[in-house]
């Protein structure tokens, strides 16, 4: 990207504030409320509605893996220490484990004192489980988890958008560059660098058709399932987007304990992000997005690819609650009371069967009938009785998981000393901090005129991306059509090759 001279600044005038319809927000914000008429108004339109919202999601999955492995293995050649990128790894997954814990035991302790199940009485001989059939796939045991993370091919793992494969093999493709040594794999980090650059340029493009995905998704989830599904089960609902908002209260704790980030003002500031999210009920819709935000925020590029695709199947505090609440409403509408150690094995057996979930179809419906199974509590079929809910409770779990991502990779980065809270600060105003985040958010031109005002008042330039160099020292490779290249080498009778000749 070519940038101003400073000098230019004093002949250009403020820039117009752009008007408030042209924002990602607001047209997001009207896209949903939209969906959300039809669907209620006009259920038979809204269901026809899904392939706008899919077809969105699909468009994001397209540069996901390419993403993932570009951000890691530049990432890892930036930080250029592959010890520091195995305790980055060990620390988020620690972090994991801890988070997913807690949300589980946090959930029991609102369905104790909520009881959102009791008094139901359910019957079940009355449950239909065909289409819970239809809905869940097939469940993972421990061991084939652990093992479908290593690629039996790399063209496959990324043909197939299998996220921990491309991640499993970036980490090793990074760390190799290092051992190497940058000099010598300098022209293909160049490369990788321009692809990255187009790559994020092809997201600002789809990020255009964001509001119709939100459209189509909201559409289809309210006529499908109705608004009426609230008041059936108003008491689950209500149970678990409570403890959502206080989960989210703990979140606001950790950030600022740990990492002294003002959650607040960070929701504000990827205020874009979350309500995609949850228009389209899908946290994949925003990740590179919000992984641009967060490396914008101060994070470092490696810590950001290592955590937030991992956190993606290792870190589901949303999902966790979920569970560990929709658990108890099951036991109680079937009229059990379980006793405290009924509770330590369930959450033992969640803890084991939610993380082998992960990119399952009807994941939750899995863990809920494997941990059913194990305990003999209630009949694996009255997991069915969630059918009705479980689309409802997508917006809670979307959330509360992509917060507690971002949390964590705040946490993580500042932990291994790979945060800049200086920069945080900045984004937090308003600022483009990278030029790698122009180029996702479509803002070149701004991020341009920001970065000659920087250079004008004596500024250090800023880095190419969160945690990296700044363009000038990244290694470059001429993409000039041969005629100009040509034309623009000295003639071997020019004044400077006669005297480089003497020399």
């Amino acid at each position: 990207m070519k940038m101003k001279s400073p000098d230019d600044l004093t002949f250009q005038e403020p820039s117009a504030k752009k008007p408030f319809y042209t924002s990602l927000f607001f047209q997001l914000g009207i896209a949903i409320a939209a969906g959300v008429l039809i669907g209620h108004f006009l259920p038979k339109v809204g269901s026809e509605l899904r392939p706008l919202g899919d077809g969105f999601i699909m468009l994001i999955k397209m540069i996901i893996a390419p993403l993932i492995f570009l951000v890691i293995v530049t990432g890892i050649a930036a930080v250029g220490d592959v010890k520091a990128v195995g305790r980055v790894g060990v620390k988020a997954l620690l972090y994991f484990t801890c988070a997913t814990v807690f949300a589980l035991i946090f959930g029991l302790i609102v369905a104790n004192l909520a009881q959102p199940g009791a008094g139901l009485n359910i019957d079940p001989s009355t449950l239909d489980t065909t289409t819970l059939e239809e809905k869940s796939g097939e469940a993972k045991n421990a061991a084939d988890f652990i093992l479908g993370i290593i690629p039996v091919s790399v063209i496959g793992a990324f043909a197939e958008n299998n996220l921990l494969q491309v991640l499993f093999f970036s980490v090793f493709f990074g760390s190799a560059i290092v051992v190497v040594g940058q000099e010598r794999c300098a022209p293909l980090l160049a490369v990788f660098e321009n692809i990255l650059e187009l790559i994020f340029k092809v997201m600002s493009w789809v990020m255009r058709v964001a509001p119709l995905g939100a459209f189509g998704a909201m559409g289809f989830i309210i006529g499908q399932y109705g608004i009426e599904t609230l008041g059936t089960y108003a008491k689950l609902i209500l149970a678990c987007y409570t403890a959502a908002l206080l989960f989210i209260g703990i979140l606001f704790l950790v950030a600022w304990i740990f990492a002294r980030v003002p959650l607040w003002q960070f929701i504000k500031y990827t205020r874009e992000e979350f309500l995609l999210a949850l228009g389209t009920a899908s946290t994949e819709s925003v990740m590179p997005r919000i992984m641009t935000k967060l490396t914008n925020a101060g994070c470092s590029r490696a810590t950001t690819g290592l955590v937030v695709p991992t956190g993606y199947s290792f870190n589901l505090d949303g999902a966790a609650i979920y569970l560990s609440i929709s658990l108890l409403f099951l036991a109680q509408a079937f009229g059990h009371d379980l006793s405290f150690g009924q509770q330590l094995a369930a959450l033992g057996v969640l803890l084991l069967t939610s993380k082998g979930m992960a990119g399952v179809p009807g994941s939750s419906f899995l863990a809920l009938s494997a941990t059913a199974a194990a305990l003999g509590i209630f009949p694996v079929a009255g997991v069915a009785l969630l059918l009705g809910a479980d689309r409802i409770m997508d917006s809670m779990r979307v959330a509360v998981n992509l917060l507690g991502n971002c949390v964590a990779t705040f946490v993580v980065a500042k932990w291994e000393g790979q945060f800049d809270r200086e920069t945080m600060k900045r984004a937090f105003a308003g600022e483009i901090t990278n030029e790698d985040t122009a180029r996702m958010l479509g803002r070149d031109e701004e991020w341009e005129e920001m970065e000659a005002e920087r250079l004008a008042s004596g500024n250090a330039p800023s880095p190419k991306f969160g945690g990296g160099p700044t363009p000038d020292a990244l290694p470059r490779i001429d993409m000039q059509p041969a005629a100009e290249a040509a034309s623009a080498t000295p003639d071997e009778d020019s004044p400077q090759v006669a005297a480089q000749s003497k020399s």
